[in-house]
């Protein structure tokens, strides 16, 4: 089948991308907690990029306090992120409503959740205002190896999702790419 053009409004859903995170910050002593699913890894380090805006209430707390946490949700979490998503935490105790526990930090004041996969401590390094975009250095990270459900789910930004599959495995043939203990 040919190639044929498509709406240019839809192209970003080609590149939509990793996991839909859940982002937490802390100010004035109360906790919040956003639904995220525009972000980049920076290289090899513990860089991230995500882009968000004065539309979420996350995003003052974020530029205020310079820090937050990012988790990653699994699939058994899908439909309470979502939810999240669509609330504002000016209005709403996410982690009361939705039943989320917070864990502390150690590098951040912004909460870890329990109910994650993964959650990445991270200090705001640099925010270019232009395009709404946030670098964001990592500063501890943590890991649920118990966790029984792993898969993690993806945005294609039309309000549909993509559930991680199966694991392609070419380490042997990227071996001279991969970093050190990675």
């Amino acid at each position: 089948m040919a190639l044929k053009v498509m709406p240019i409004q839809k192209a970003f859903m080609f590149f939509e991308p990793g996991p839909v995170l859940l982002v937490t910050t802390k100010a004035g002593g109360k906790n919040n907690v956003m639904t995220l699913s525009w972000h980049m890894v920076i290289d090899f380090t513990p860089r991230l990029a995500v882009t968000t805006g004065p539309w979420n209430y996350s995003f003052a707390n974020l530029l205020a306090q310079k820090e937050c946490v990012l988790c990653v949700p699994t699939l058994d979490l899908a439909e309470t992120v979502v939810h999240i998503g669509s609330v504002s935490g000016a209005e709403v105790d996410k982690f009361k409503e939705f039943g989320l526990t917070e864990k502390k930090a150690k590098t951040v004041k912004a909460p870890l959740i329990a109910e994650c996969l993964f959650c990445l401590e991270c200090r705001l390094v640099e925010y270019i205002e232009e395009h709404g975009i946030i670098i964001l250095e990592g500063t501890k990270a943590w890991y649920d190896a118990d966790k029984k459900e792993k898969r993690t789910f993806h945005a294609n930004g039309d309000g549909t999702f993509v559930v991680d599959g199966n694991v392609l495995n070419y380490r042997s043939i990227m071996k001279d790419k991969i970093p050190p203990g990675v």
